[in-house]
């Protein structure tokens, strides 16, 4: 007993063969429905091209058995988990692991800092200060975030947005 009606099996077959048979009986995929109907917004369904952008970012490693002295510039994530000596401008995250040295400026998004950093932290909007971690120069961030056991020699400034800094903020007056 069928619980459907077959309407495309042939004479003297059943409704199996029929699609064994006959390709052009098989159920075909449908295409979508077009409607006349705009999204919401023009990006509607898309991430945005700095989003997409951020997510797709590789991440370079300067190894924990490496020493280099340079400058790193460019887009991309970077892991030092070496030693490195010079500045660091990047539209990406900059982490430093535990037992790396960094001797330099640093300009990145978000900077988590596990070993030690001798030098400034410029504009990022986050900055971590892990376990053990040292800083030995001035942090200006959006956020800072800095556990026990860490250690800190410098100004900070958090907080605060670039249009709300005056020249008050800056000197602490």
């Amino acid at each position: 007993m069928a619980l459907w009606k077959d309407t495309t099996s042939q004479p003297g077959t059943t409704p199996a063969q029929s699609f064994t048979n006959n390709p052009a009986a098989a159920p075909q995929p449908r295409e979508p429905e077009k409607t006349n109907v705009a999204p919401l917004s023009p990006d509607a369904g898309r991430r945005p091209v700095k989003e997409a952008q951020r997510l797709d970012m590789k991440e370079s490693v300067i190894a924990s058995d490496l020493t280099i002295e340079g400058k790193i510039i460019g887009t991309g994530h970077v892991r030092i988990a070496g030693r490195f000596k010079g500045d660091v401008a990047v539209d990406g995250n900059v982490t430093l692991d535990t037992g790396a040295h960094l001797e330099g400026q640093v300009k990145a998004q978000v900077v988590v800092v596990g070993g030690e950093l001798i030098g400034n932290i410029e504009n990022a909007k986050r900055v971590e200060l892990l376990e053990g971690g040292v800083i030995s120069g001035d942090v200006k961030a959006g956020s800072l975030t800095v556990a026990a056991g860490s250690r800190m020699r410098g100004q900070v400034e958090f907080g605060w947005d670039n249009e709300g800094r005056s020249s008050s903020a800056r000197t602490g007056s």
